[in-house]
Order: C-alpha cells, then structure tokens, then sequence
C-alpha cells in the first residue's frame, strides 16, 4: 500500500514490541480501513498480532474463528462497545480468516481486544465470568449465586448518577473480588489437573477471564465512591485505561516470541501524555484528566513503545472542514499519509466536532510519527475507499503530460488488473463535456460510483436507458445529494458533489457494493482468460 516505505522505516529503526495506531475521531470510517491495510504490511515484517478497543474477554472467540479453531463467530458479542457492526471490522475480521487459513498454527496473526467490557455509563454484572470461571475449576463457590444476586442491578443505568445506588463497594461485592482473586490463583495452583484435562489454550482462556472479572469489579467500586460527577467520570476513565494497560502488556508478553504487536484505539488510549476531556453531558459541564494506557505503556517497554498518532484534515460525513492556517493539521497538508512530527510555530485547531481530538502540543513533541488524512477536496473519500480489501488506486499527479482537468483525479479498481475502475474522485471540470457539476468552484469534487442498471433503477425510479428524459430536470451542482451521473448515468454510474454526513451511509453502501461488483467481474474474466 501508499504507507509501505514509511512503515519499513519505522519498524526497522525501532524495532517496536508494540506498534499503537491512534485515530483522531471514532466517527471517521477512514482510520479503520487504513488500520486493515497496515497490519497487511506489517505482517511481511513480522506482525503477528492486532489488538483493538474491545472487550479482551469477548474477543478470545474472534481470535478462536481467525486462527480456524472455530468455524463461526457472532461479532456483536465477540466485539463490544458497538465495533462489532462496523463494515471495517468485518473485513478485518474476513482478511484474518483467509489470511490464516494455509498458514502453520504458529503464524497466524492473532486477534486480541484490549479493553475492558465497560462502558463509561456502566459495565455488565460479574456473574456470568464468575460462573463459566466455577465451572472450569470444578470447584463449588456455593455462595457465588447468592453474592451476585440479580445480574441486572450491577448495570442498572441509574448507577452512573449516584453512586450510592451502586452495589460495587457493597459487603457482597467485597467477597466476590476475594472470590476472583481466590479463583485466579487456584488456576495456577491447579495448572497440571486443569491444563491436562483441558488444554493450554483453555487454560489461558480461564486466565484471561479470571483477570477481566477482577478489573470489571475494580471497575464496579470506583462506580460506587461518592464524588462530584466530574471526579467519577476521571475515576472511570482512569481505572478503564489501567485496566487496558495491564492488557495490553499481557499481549504483549504472550505474544512476544512470535512477534510484534499492532494495537489500534483512540489517541486518548494510546498517547504517551496524559488524556483529557471536557464535555457537557447530561446538562452538566465534566471535566477529566487521568493516564491513558499509552501514557503507562510507555515508560515499561521504553524505546519498544512506538506511537503513531491519528490525524483527520478534513471530512465532510463528521462536519469536519478545513483546519485554520497555523494549525499542525493543516501543516501536515493535504495529502494522506505517514509523516514525522511537524515543526515550527503552530496551534492546536479549534472545533465544536463532538468526539474530535485535534492534534496539540504534548501529541507533536512525544509521538513517534503520524497517520494524517489529508485536507484536500475528497482525500478523506479517497482514504475510506482505497482501504477497503484488495483495492488499487491510480491518480494522475499534477503536472502530467495529460490535460490539467485531470490532474488530482482518482480512480480506484478492485485488484491489481487496473482496466476498468468502480469508482472515481474528479476535481475539475471538462470543458464541453461535463460542465453541469460545476466543479469550478473551490473546494468542490465530486465521487462517481458504477452501481449497475439495476441499483440505478432502485435509486432513482428509472433505468440509465431513461436518463436523458430527465436530465434536465436535475441539479448537478447541488452538494451531498446523490445524483445520476451528469454525463455517464447512461452505463449505470452515480455521482455526489462533497459528499457529506446526508449521504454517508448509502455512499458506502454504494462504494461496498461497487467493490465487490468489480471483483467478481475480474474473477470471472480471469477465469475466462484461463480457459481460453
């Protein structure tokens, strides 16, 4: 891929234990899809590993499914806090899978989540951990039941506005954080009889359970120490990125003789200086500053601890426009990629962007480098779409040979066999020929996207056979509204002019669509050509 050359030299001069890519914003499907891509080529130097923000203990199936020891798996359980129905993480998980599959048990690249299985507005009841832990060790635990008592007043909503309501400092919970500790520790004084009546990896399973129920109580009392609603918000966060920490040095220390670690979370988890985060919630003004797990990670694996920070330039789907000038982001340019740290005199940008963490200062002086989406009209659209599986991208440089109209235009194919693109990124007009996008105007391009006679049809209510009886009752130049394509409707393409957040999700329904219509039309071809 385009990161290639940078990431060679920063895994050879390095030589992370642990590699940790940061985004910048949750809500920017580019970040993802590229992190697919790098763990693509990381795995020719080694990597044999990923870790993501989810719920460690749930992800012991994925991790089952990816290395083939299971045949299916549910990703809305086996991944939390909602990742599970990112289109991201399916073809993550898919690429693992088929990755996988020739390869020795010992290496394949295993699947890990690194987080704890909470939320910031509760966490789930102990219970069910506690349980499947008694029936692994074979030990009775008869109070257990009564301990626990009803599952669902651990994650009662209520709990996060009052902590007194919350059972995690009560008499019974006290007990069962003894009753984890005593569980964890008979894992390991049973070791032989367990692990002979099961397997090592069971018992490793058993351990990482027993480890995850005891910081989900941790977890459980900080809910319940009183404190203003800001101090319980830092609390969480605190005892959430510990929690993160302590797995991620566990990954890495099982992982180790196999190779190094790829870990992918938010910049708040991954950056070396502390997080912070100011938010209005619930009609309360909260504020929080606490160590994140990289800000931990880091000083324990020293120089084997790489950071590479997340940064968004522009995006129209999240309402993200141009950064200032002055800012790091918009010193680091309009093109994507992986940079070093940018120097000089510059600000950290300024936006309302909910769930945004702009680039600062402590982020500049202690990362190690960084993976920036540019600003440029459609470098975001083109991110989210060269990281899906197996696509190439051409685009013609500026200053070519060819007519400056098409200098910046992109086109992306599915595989290597670059004849016939499924999607497009134009930002000129061409004069005589396809004018009424008026993409003359600053800042404006436009996605053109090959769906078929038939999606056409669904869409718009007619087929591409009909189109000039309605193209001049079309408004090309309108933003984010999906249109026939001004000039190539007629082979079944449509097209947005900056596409925003109203057309966010059947863009990339479209582009997905298109995608695997390409590919199945190159197999098809290739299997002609074989037997011809």
């Amino acid at each position: 891929m385009a990161f290639d050359n940078e990431l060679r030299s920063l895994v050879a001069a390095r030589r992370p234990h642990l590699l940790a890519l940061g985004e910048p914003h949750h809500g920017e499907p580019a970040f993802p899809r590229l992190r697919n891509r790098i763990l693509e080529t990381l795995a020719g130097y080694g990597f044999r590993s990923i870790a993501i923000e989810s719920d460690r203990a749930a992800g012991l199936a994925v991790d089952d499914y990816v290395r083939g020891r299971r045949d299916d798996v549910d990703l809305t359980t086996g991944i939390s806090h909602g990742w599970g129905s990112h289109p991201a993480t399916r073809e993550l998980i898919d690429w693992l899978r088929a990755h996988n599959e020739d390869l020795p048990p010992g290496e394949r690249i295993a699947f890990h989540g690194f987080d704890a299985p909470t939320e910031i507005a509760g966490a789930p009841s102990p219970g069910p951990i506690l349980r499947e832990l008694r029936e692994y060790l074979g030990t009775p635990a008869p109070d257990l039941d009564r301990l626990v008592g009803d599952d669902d007043r651990w994650s009662a909503p209520e709990i996060m506005f009052d902590a007194a309501r919350s059972p995690g400092r009560s008499p019974q919970a006290v007990e069962l954080r003894g009753l984890a500790e005593d569980f964890r520790t008979r894992l390991y004084a049973d070791a032989p009889r367990l692990v002979g009546n099961s397997s090592p990896h069971a018992w490793n399973w058993a351990r990482v359970l027993a480890g995850t129920v005891i910081g989900l109580l941790a977890y459980h009392a900080a809910m319940a120490e009183p404190g203003t609603q800001s101090q319980r918000l830092g609390r969480l966060l605190a005892v959430r990125d510990a929690l993160m920490a302590q797995n991620l040095l566990d990954i890495v220390a099982h992982e180790r003789d196999r190779g190094p670690v790829l870990a992918s979370a938010n910049n708040a988890h991954l950056q070396r200086h502390p997080s912070r985060w100011d938010t209005h919630w619930e009609g309360q003004d909260l504020a929080a500053q606490w160590n994140g797990a990289g800000s931990i990670v880091s000083p324990l694996l020293g120089d084997r601890y790489v950071y590479v920070a997340g940064s968004l330039g522009a995006s129209g789907p999240v309402g993200l426009g141009q950064p200032e000038p002055g800012t790091y982001e918009e010193r680091l340019g309009p093109e994507t990629g992986i940079f070093l740290p940018p120097a000089g005199d510059l600000r950290a940008r300024v936006t309302d962007l909910l769930g945004y963490s702009p680039l600062d200062t402590a982020t500049i002086e202690t990362c190690d480098a960084i993976l920036h989406i540019g600003s440029a009209p459609g470098a975001a659209d083109a991110a989210r779409i060269a990281g899906l599986p197996a696509v190439t991208e051409t685009r013609i440089p500026p200053g070519s040979d060819l007519p400056p109209h098409t200098w910046g235009d992109r086109f992306f194919f599915a595989g290597e066999d670059r004849r016939r693109p499924f999607a497009t990124i134009v930002l000129h007009d061409v004069p005589d020929f396809d004018e009424r996008s008026r993409l003359s105007g600053p800042g404006r391009y436009r996605l053109n996207i090959e769906v078929g006679r038939a999606e056409f049809r669904n869409l718009f209510g007619y087929g591409p056979e009909e189109f000039a009886a309605h193209r001049d009752t079309l408004d090309f130049a309108g933003t984010d509204r999906l249109m026939p394509h001004p000039v190539y409707a007629v082979q079944g393409w449509v097209s947005v002019v900056n596409p925003g957040p109203a057309t966010a999700d059947e863009v990339t329904r479209l582009v997905a669509r298109a995608r695997a219509r390409s590919a199945d039309r190159e197999r098809r071809d290739s299997r002609r050509a074989a037997s011809a």
